[in-house]
């Protein structure tokens, strides 16, 4: 799989509370899906095991505007803590359906106490790997 860096969301971001991804995609322009046609590959992994959450949940977000207007496209189910370890990945495969506004983003929502670790890696990609 091949990460490239004007494409990454995060890169080994610590998440302990909740936040949004270190970094923005911008797409150029608004009000076009870009989850028809071809698949746009995403790849959201866990880098460093997580310790003292309940479970943390994944959204992808788009807006018209860089700062602010996010709203969710698709969240992942809440996965609890005993699974957050190195080499997790999040079950989106790629850029979903209803991504309209000009910029996207990740947004991660801890849930329980805040995290006293963990780190996630995450963006588009040239491909994922597939070990099936």
């Amino acid at each position: 799989m091949i990460f490239d860096n004007t494409n990454k969301l995060s890169s080994d971001q610590a998440v302990t509370a909740t936040a949004a991804s270190e970094n923005v995609i911008d797409l150029g322009v608004s009000s076009r899906n870009i989850g028809i046609g071809e698949h746009v590959p995403l790849r959201i992994a866990v880098t460093q095991d997580f310790a003292t959450l309940t479970s943390l949940q994944v959204s992808v977000q788009t807006s018209d505007t860089e700062g602010s207007g996010y709203v969710d496209v698709l969240l992942t189910p809440a996965v609890v803590a005993a699974d957050l370890v190195s080499g997790y990945v999040f079950n989106i495969a790629s850029v979903p359906r209803g991504v309209l506004g000009r910029y996207l983003r990740l947004n991660y929502t801890v849930a329980g106490s805040s995290a006293t670790a963990g780190t996630i890696n995450a963006g588009v990609t040239a491909g994922n790997q597939d070990n099936g």
